[in-house]
């Protein structure tokens, strides 16, 4: 099973970035048997899927709610997934979580086995 695990600043102020870590044990980024993401919930709102990084030769992929300010990528040696997450706003306040799973990406939470405990990140000045 693998194990995920979020890391970041919790408190930035509007149009800041931010770049949240999720690191990876049990299991390579490398993989192509795993694909993983990124997902958020905010207080009283369903999870929310944001990306998704592609095997090689795939396209990663991305909500319309944070596509162009939100990047995903990988760092193969160190075994991390990152989201890179520019001019933030109020409404990205919310929990973040990486989670992974086999076989492809999903924008359903359902379809994730293995999910890190979550960072806050809040949006406020």
């Amino acid at each position: 099973q693998v194990q995920l695990q979020e890391s970041g600043p919790g408190l930035v102020k509007p149009s800041q970035t931010l770049s949240l870590t999720c690191s990876v044990s049990g299991g390579s980024i490398t993989s192509n048997y795993y694909y993983w993401s990124w997902f958020r919930q905010a207080p009283g709102r369903e999870r929310e899927a944001l990306s998704c990084i592609a095997n090689i030769g795939g396209r990663n992929t991305y909500a319309n709610s944070v596509k162009y300010r939100f990047t995903i990528s990988r760092d193969r040696a160190e075994n991390i997934v990152y989201l890179q997450m520019n001019d933030l706003k109020a409404e990205d306040t919310a929990v973040y979580y990486c989670a992974s799973r086999r076989l492809g990406c999903s924008d359903s939470r359902d379809d994730y086995v293995d999910w890190g405990q979550g960072t806050q990140v809040t949006v406020s000045s």
